[in-house]
């Protein structure tokens, strides 16, 4: 008896592991040990492979490549992986490949994220939820974003680069250096704008904390301060103003330098 599920012309490996209810559409194919969770639809054409786990409720649309070999030339078939949470929406020919063994052999996207056409992400990737990934953005190797992170069309992020929380970056920005939480950035190559107001009150962030934040900005890009100077002055700043916490953090945590 044939799956109402499941597309006739789908191919699904026997290792793979999906829910009664995994809709599968005409000519995927599901190859190897793959795990997807309850209420996700798989569109047509799309391949899922490797070691790749997906949670619930994803809509992952046609013609993606979920789970392929890293690209690297170091990469010798280690048992490394794909995991995507719960609730994302994934469109058409999205790419994302499993991780390596000379990072965490993870490759992860959050929950709740919403990923356009032509979005790359690369082997050992860690994005996190509720974030915005318009389309063609690119992430190379080991890039981490924060949660509710937007990246316009065509943003291009150089590897190990990390993408502070709350910060949105423009159309086609290339991204080369870390961008702290809550901030606005556009330009070839990339540059501070300001803060990511808009979005910080659509998160419901308070006009005290918004005011903090603003500080926090002219403190590290408007004053004239070190680097030095202006993470210490920003740390103490985080003591009255508690969204600055993880500004305070990534800032001690850079490792690429911070955009400036």
């Amino acid at each position: 008896m044939s799956d109402p599920h499941r597309h006739p012309t789908a191919l699904i490996d026997p290792r793979a592991r999906l829910a009664d209810d995994v809709a599968v559409g005409a000519y995927a194919i599901i190859d190897g040990d793959v795990e997807i969770g309850a209420g996700t639809t798989v569109g047509a054409y799309t391949r899922i492979t490797g070691h790749t786990r997906i949670g619930r409720d994803n809509v992952i649309h046609s013609h993606c490549s979920l789970g392929e070999a890293p690209q690297d030339k170091k990469y010798r078939d280690q048992p490394t992986r794909l995991e995507i949470g719960d609730r994302n929406l994934i469109r058409e020919f999205c790419t994302m490949n499993r991780g390596t063994a000379e990072d965490t052999g993870v490759t992860r996207l959050g929950d709740d994220n919403w990923v356009m056409a032509y979005v790359h992400l690369a082997h050992d990737c860690e994005v996190g939820s509720h974030t915005v990934l318009a389309n063609h953005a690119t992430l190379a190797g080991h890039v981490h974003v924060g949660d509710w992170v937007t990246l316009g069309g065509f943003v291009g992020v150089h590897q190990f680069v990390q993408i502070g929380a709350h910060s949105f970056c423009g159309i086609a920005a290339v991204i080369t250096q870390d961008i702290p939480p809550h901030i606005l950035v556009a330009g070839n190559p990339a540059a501070p704008r300001g803060v990511n107001s808009e979005g910080l009150k659509r998160r419901g962030f308070t006009p005290e904390a918004i005011s903090g934040i603003k500080q926090a900005y002219r403190l590290l890009y408007r004053q004239g301060l070190s680097f030095d100077e202006a993470q210490q002055q920003i740390t103490e700043l985080a003591r009255q103003v508690p969204e600055l916490q993880i500004t305070a953090q990534f800032l001690a945590g850079s490792t690429r330098g911070i955009l400036r």
